[in-house]
């Protein structure tokens, strides 16, 4: 099935059936997101993945009570960096050219560059470059999930500064960003199972510059 089929059998599922989804899909998904590009490829953000109940059960009310927290198999939480630091990039760069096996000063002039640019424009900036990095992921994921016929929701509505203090986050110099509950579809239970999809027409959503 292709990319776009898949796409069209998603969509924000509202009510999932409790089954769990088979570990190998879910390794599929985050290899997805693991591989998204990111900008430098400094890949500014980590992926929690959930599955333990009593956790699941103190994050639901945290995002409003929605009920795919609980009633689905996983939740992938991406956070991301609370800001960038020379430090921070340079280890990034490190294990970069440690992995091509190229010498570590090859990327230094790059480096300079890259801080020189981030470091005056201050951290709400940078925290806010680095989320949407980790969107980016997350879109992945979510393509990635259609494709293995998994259900998922996006979800930006949940307290941010409440789910960072039950994740311990700012210890961890991130910022959660956005939730993706990973599950199946209830059939009989979901309002928007059977809804005809509604995407803006071609005509309108295109515009081309020749």
């Amino acid at each position: 099935m292709s990319l776009l089929e898949d796409l069209n059998w998603r969509y924000a599922t509202k009510k999932m059936n409790g089954e769990p989804v088979p570990q190998d899909k879910v390794d599929y998904i985050i290899e997805a997101a693991r591989l998204a590009p990111s900008s430098s490829g400094l890949q500014p953000y980590r992926l929690f993945v959930i599955t333990n109940k009593e956790l699941l059960e103190k994050i639901q009310p945290i995002a409003y009570g929605q009920a795919q927290i609980t009633d689905g198999s996983h939740l992938l939480v991406w956070a991301a960096w609370d800001g960038y630091s020379h430090n921070s990039i340079s280890e990034v760069f490190e294990k970069t050219t440690a992995e091509r096996g190229i010498p570590t000063e090859t990327m230094d002039d790059y480096k300079a560059n890259l801080w020189g640019s981030y470091e005056p424009l201050g951290t709400e900036w940078h925290a806010t470059h680095a989320a949407k990095q980790a969107y980016i992921s997350f879109r992945l994921a979510i393509a990635a999930a259609a494709e293995q016929k998994v259900d998922a929701t996006p979800m930006e509505g949940f307290n941010n500064q409440a789910l960072d203090e039950l994740l311990g986050l700012a210890e961890k110099g991130l910022k959660s960003v956005v939730l993706l509950p990973l599950g199946y579809r209830d059939t009989s239970g979901d309002w928007l199972v059977n809804l005809k999809k509604y995407r803006t027409p071609n005509d309108e959503f295109i515009a081309e510059i020749k």
